[in-house]
This record gives C-alpha cells, structure tokens and sequence, in this order.
C-alpha cells in the first residue's frame, strides 16, 4: 500500500524496550517486600495503646510457669493447669487446635495443647507430669471463658502429677509472681521494638523503649511471622529447662 510503511521495532528500538522490560520485572519482588513491611508496620503501629501490668489478674497461690501456663494443686490430689492472664491479654480470643484425653500420660515438656486464632498457631508446653485425669469440654462450647475466668472455668487439664515437688520448685509462687509478670510485660515491649525493626527501616516506628503502652490483645492484628518470633522468645521448650530465678 501506497503510503504505508512498516519498521520492525526489534531492528529499532527493540532492544531499548526489552531492557525496561526487564529493568520493571526486576522491580516487582522489591515492591513486593516492601509492600510486605509497610503492611507489617501498619499492623505494628495498631498494637500500641492500652495494656499495663495494673489489669493483670495474678491469683496468689497458684503456681506460675515460665511458659505462661499455671498450675493449683486441688484438695483431690489432682492439679488444674490453664493459661496465665499476660498471654490471653496479648493474643486475644483463641480456640484450640487439638486437647489430650483423659487417660494420657504427660510429662512436663510436653505439647500440652495448641492455641490458634485465624490460622495462627502458638504451642503451649505442660509445666507438670502426671496422667490426664479431666479435659474441660467448656472451652470447645464456649471458648470465650478462657479470657473471662482464665483462673477459674477456663482451666484446661486436671492431672495427677507424678513428681510435684520438684517440678513446683520451677514455678513462680505468690509475690514473686505478681513481680516476674510484670517484667514479662516489659520484656514483651522491648520483643515488640525489636521486632519493629526487623519489619521496617522507619526507626521513628519504635517508640516502644520510650514507655509507649501496648493495647489489649496487641498480636491479634500482627502476622504470622511474629507470632512465631513469640512462639520462640516466650513460650519454647528449652524456657522450661531454665530454673526460675
């Protein structure tokens, strides 16, 4: 046709526009993490607000674990083991993935049961050996009483323990609870600062080290990349094998 004609763009500028081609590509996975750790820093920045070691509840008498679980010997015999009050007010409301029967024997180490909340998964260890003697079925009907009486009908397991004693003196009793919580309180601050950092080069974001408080439930808004940091820095097995101090 009269008039027209045709440039091949590769005997042109082809070679150009591959190269931005490419050069745009190259950019995606970078746009992708940093849209990763702004996403995280957004949800960081909703955990700060109210929480304080005032609205603890810390029964004196019971006996506290270094993993966050405690224990009350019963006129029975038979230990009540459940969740502290400082891990429920950090992870909020959650179900369990999986409860012993009774009958099992445990021993203290062991995976007592699992917590999760949209998919989020914490381990919890048992802070005493024994057999398995009652499971609460309440929490599979009514999940929410663990929050509201973690103490009391939110218990989880009663056992038989097989070495009490020994494993008591583990424990945190008394005064000294009340005090070791709300160190953990503070130490959880500084987990969070720390992991402020890791998530974001916004070193302005860190705010926690100055005495910033924390709101009530403050993982619930948080992935699952710092749930399992958590899972490492409070609640693993070797935390157990460490005498209290």
């Amino acid at each position: 046709m009269e008039g027209f004609s045709y440039s091949d763009i590769f005997a042109t500028k082809g070679v150009e526009y591959l190269i931005i081609i490419a050069f745009l590509a190259m950019l995606i996975p970078f746009a992708v993490l940093l849209n990763k750790q702004v996403k995280i820093s957004r949800q960081i920045q909703k955990a700060l607000g109210v929480l304080s070691d005032k609205i603890l509840r810390i029964p004196q008498g019971l006996f506290y674990s270094r993993n966050h679980t405690w224990m009350f010997m019963e006129q029975s015999g038979s230990a009540k083991v459940g969740l502290d009050d400082l891990l429920l007010h950090i992870t909020g409301e959650v179900k369990f993935s999986s409860l012993k029967k009774p009958g099992d024997m445990i021993s203290k180490g062991d995976l007592l049961t699992e917590i999760c909340q949209d998919g989020k998964l914490l381990q919890l260890f048992s802070p005493v050996s024994g057999k398995i003697m009652d499971t609460n079925s309440m929490l599979n009907e009514r999940p929410e009483i663990l929050n509201e009486d973690p103490y009391g009908k939110g218990w989880i397991y009663k056992i038989k323990p097989s070495n009490w004693l020994a494993e008591a003196k583990s424990c945190y009793f008394a005064e000294e609870a009340t005090n070791w919580s709300a160190k953990e309180l503070e130490r959880f601050k500084d987990f969070l600062a720390v992991t402020m950092r890791n998530y974001t080069h916004e070193t302005s974001m860190v705010i926690l080290q100055d005495g910033g408080e924390l709101c009530d439930h403050s993982l619930v808004a948080l992935p699952e990349e710092i749930w399992k940091d958590f899972q490492k820095e409070f609640l693993s097995l070797y935390r157990l094998q460490t005498p209290a101090v």
